[in-house]
């Protein structure tokens, strides 16, 4: 069984910074990825990064690229997504989620407002 939480959504103004966290436990096959998906209200839920575990390569959604930055600490199987720029449109629940799989986290809101 795996649990993913995450931690860190809150209220924050356009153009600012905030960091979300997913931590990891339980077994985790090794070489995993980790998702970070986000869902606002009335519309589907979208990916937004992927981060291999093994090796730390990144992929983003291009809604994100440049402004949002996906790591870990393997010591703590926690990762973390750096959100800077925020605008409007980023509000949303984040979820962490390893890909191919059921585990999903419970989800963070962040509310991006002036």
């Amino acid at each position: 069984q795996v649990q993913l939480v995450e931690s860190g959504g809150g209220l924050v103004q356009p153009g600012g910074s905030r960091r979300l966290s997913c931590a990891a436990s339980g077994q985790l096959y090794s070489g995993y990825i980790i998702q970070w998906y986000r869902q606002a209200p009335g519309k589907q839920r979208e990916w937004v990064a992927d981060l291999a575990v093994s090796d730390g390569r990144t992929t983003y959604a291009d809604s994100v690229k440049g402004r949002f930055t996906l790591s870990k600490d393997n010591d703590v199987n926690t990762n973390y997504l750096q959100m800077t720029s925020l605008r409007y449109e980023d509000s949303a629940v984040y979820y962490c989620h390893v890909k191919d799989s059921g585990w999903w986290g419970q989800g963070t809101q962040v509310t991006v407002s002036a």
